[in-house]
């Protein structure tokens, strides 16, 4: 049963990264992103770990999708084209894998609440907040201040680019 709901989930994630690339509108994208962090927590529900879930919808879903969309706004990117809509079957794919992920979201939870987690001192590494915050200041402090670094620099040409254009 749960590598039916992987697969179903796997198959939901690279849907949403597809429709994200090939997406011509920058909010459609983003809210493709939005579907594959979804997705991608439901994943980390499936490996049992209900810490990395939590935290993978509030940070990429909620904080980061927030600022995705802010510099989208502030460049202008969400303009409607006059052009028809070229990939018209967008929306009722996104029905399609938001429905999918639902179901398997409702079905993971229902059936983790029953069955005991695995032991192993990895999976309670990834799962306790302590372990894992230990693991993230210790053995990954460096790539996790070069990717707030990143963030702040994209943030920064994102305000000088629109700024540019403007006459003060």
């Amino acid at each position: 049963m749960e590598l039916i709901l992987f697969l179903i989930t796997a198959a939901v994630a690279i849907a949403g990264a597809v429709a994200m690339l090939i997406s011509r509108n920058a909010v459609h994208s983003a809210l493709f992103l939005l579907l594959n962090f979804g997705a991608i927590a439901v994943l980390f529900l499936l490996l049992r770990a209900p810490f990395l879930f939590a935290i993978q919808l509030t940070v990429y879903a909620g904080a980061i999708m927030v600022l995705f969309l802010f510099v989208v706004m502030l460049l202008g990117a969400e303009k409607v084209e006059d052009a028809p809509d070229r990939i018209a079957w967008q929306q009722p794919l996104a029905l399609l894998l938001g429905l999918a992920l639902l179901i398997v979201s409702v079905v993971v939870g229902l059936g983790s609440a029953t069955t005991p987690p695995p032991d192993g001192e990895e999976l309670i590494k990834f799962s306790d907040p302590r372990s894992l915050g230990e693991l993230l200041f210790t053995d990954y402090l460096l790539p996790f201040e070069i990717t707030g670094f990143i963030l702040l620099i994209a943030v920064i040409g994102v305000v000088v680019l629109s700024q540019r254009g403007r006459k003060i």
